[in-house]
């Protein structure tokens, strides 16, 4: 019985108010449109930016509204013009998208698509500004075009990675999003040779992913530093050799590292947002060929202050947004990473729970407990 064309019922968690309790609810979907496709998802996983749109303190409060945007599911049905998705196909939903026409998409130097880089305040989709959730004829509004939180989904096809059909789902999930930001910051952005020393700035999700990438890339040394000093001995798995506590010291974070490793390390990654560890961060890396980069989302009215001086001895200071990956060209080939047990995956899934629990997977990110807790569809 194909479900082609109709509108589907299914479950989905919506988000009624800012910081109030996902309600399960059912939902209507309507069909995919042109360059657009239908998902069942399977298994979703949960970001802190799906916390932070829910939470909505610095943000655009705009609600009724589906989250969601790590997910791993199974094409349902394609709209009119697709062609390189078929249904049956596994894939990743992805908060950013690839046209493949527009300059980013044709420059091998960018991932920043014109058309589907993402915007938080899109509420419909880009084909008619339309939702494709409705509850009782009332629009339900769309998350980064992808609003995971559901059974099924509507995404456009440009932000869909076709996958490997054995990579299990339930694992590769985590690759949508923050796996692939931090371990594409490292190996895309810092590079770091065999044998060099990696600052990580922060030892959540995306930092560990950001170690995993220097643990892959052979490097000697891996100096983790975070404020909380309970995630340290989890570090210890994705490689982390070193641990650093700011609040340890009686002067800045910069110079005990710079004093550790005799000059500075080779690379430093940032994975918080803290304006002051950006700073720390670019001004740890040695002199001549240190390269730091920057992953965290800062505040709207911060300011990256630094001695000029410091670029004029040759420190490199980068930006990277969803590590430098194309989703459609350049996510399925992560994925292989996981499949040829190049890359580790497993130890960043601390929680999983059915989805009737989604709830308790915001309460363990609130409460700073584990690293991703995957939201099981099927119940």
């Amino acid at each position: 019985m194909s479900t082609a064309g109709q509108v589907i019922r299914c479950k989905a968690a919506v988000a009624w108010e800012s910081g109030k309790p996902l309600s399960i609810e059912e939902v209507e979907v309507a069909p995919p449109q042109k360059d657009e496709v239908r998902i069942k998802i399977l298994f979703t996983s949960l970001c802190h930016t799906d916390v932070y749109f829910w939470d909505a303190k610095g943000q655009n409060p705009l609600f009724p509204r589906i989250l969601g945007h790590e997910a791993g599911g199974i094409v349902e049905s394609v709209g009119e013009g697709v062609t390189d998705l078929k249904p049956g196909d596994h894939v990743l939903p992805i908060f950013t998208g690839e046209c493949k026409e527009c300059p980013h998409c044709l420059s091998e130097e960018s991932n920043m698509c014109d058309l589907l880089r993402i915007n938080t305040d899109r509420v419909g989709m880009i084909n008619d500004g339309k939702s494709r959730f409705s509850i009782n004829g009332k629009p339900i509004y769309h998350f980064l075009g992808t609003s995971t939180f559901s059974e099924y989904t509507v995404v456009h096809v440009g932000q869909v990675a076709k996958i490997n059909p054995h990579a299990p789902l339930d694992k590769v999930c985590v690759l949508s999003c923050g796996m692939s930001t931090g371990f594409g910051a490292t190996v895309n952005v810092a590079k770091p040779k065999k044998g060099q020393s990696v600052a990580i700035f922060g030892l959540g999700a995306v930092g560990l992913a950001a170690a995993e990438g220097a643990r892959v890339s052979g490097a000697s040394r891996i100096i983790g530093i975070d404020l909380n000093p309970s995630r340290f001995e989890q570090a210890k798995k994705f490689g982390v050799t070193d641990f650093v506590n700011p609040k340890d010291y009686n002067k800045p974070v910069q110079e005990v590292i710079v004093e550790m490793t005799g000059g500075g390390v080779d690379r430093s990654v940032e994975c918080t947002g803290s304006i002051q560890a950006m700073i720390s961060a670019f001004e740890c890396v040695h002199d001549g060929w240190g390269v730091a980069v920057l992953v965290g989302v800062p505040n709207k009215d911060d300011a990256f202050k630094t001695h000029p001086v410091n670029l004029l001895n040759e420190k490199t200071l980068k930006g990277t947004f969803f590590g430098n990956y194309k989703p459609r060209s350049d996510i399925p080939a992560v994925v292989e990473k996981y499949m040829n047990k190049e890359l580790e995956l497993d130890k960043f899934i601390t929680h999983t729970v059915p989805f009737s629990e989604i709830n308790k997977a915001f309460e363990l990110m609130l409460a700073g407990e584990g690293l991703r807790c995957v939201i099981r569809m099927d119940t």
